[in-house]
């Protein structure tokens, strides 16, 4: 298997690859190895909880909490581990990670499939339904809360802040 952490950050001028970790409905994260080139797990969610969209990165990045920088990609497609995806990016929920050891920021970007037929009018995350946001809140907020860590969501922004934010993080 490639490793997937080094593919292209950008699949053309408007779409970015998004590497599939955990697909939607699954009951716990998966993480991609680079040294194993595999993909292992990373923890269990919390009994009734399941992803309620494919979550993954995007390949050639590095986030300030060194991973590569975390997408959530908004679709209704099954898909699997390490499948890649030619995604439009439509905002970022900006984050800021609190641990014993300190503060960091722990970005997520959303997208969307360049193939969707759905979700492909959806251009700007802020255009989701209240309640959308609101889910998608708890839900990072539940993912994290059998861990030391305490999220605070900073904001909400569209497509352009995004994409400043991949190039900014690209390597």
């Amino acid at each position: 298997m490639p490793n997937l952490a080094k593919l292209p950050t950008w699949s053309d001028k408007t779409h970015i690859h998004a590497v599939i970790e955990t697909p939607r409905g699954s009951r716990c994260k998966m993480d991609f190895d680079p040294k194993l080139r595999a993909f292992t797990l990373a923890k269990p969610l919390m009994a009734g909880l399941s992803y309620p969209y494919d979550w993954g990165f995007i390949p050639s990045t590095k986030a300030e909490d060194g991973d590569p920088l975390d997408v959530l990609v908004i679709h209704d497609a099954a898909t699997y581990p390490g499948l890649v995806l030619c995604c439009k990016p439509i905002g970022v929920l900006e984050v800021l990670q609190t641990r014993k050891n300190g503060k960091e920021r722990n970005d997520r970007v959303f997208a969307v499939p360049d193939r969707s037929p759905f979700e492909g009018d959806l251009q700007d995350v802020r255009r989701l339904p209240a309640r959308a946001v609101e889910e998608l809140e708890k839900f990072f907020e539940a993912t994290d809360a059998l861990e030391d860590k305490k999220l605070e969501f900073l904001g909400w922004h569209g497509p352009a802040r995004a994409i400043k934010m991949i190039k900014r993080l690209s390597r």
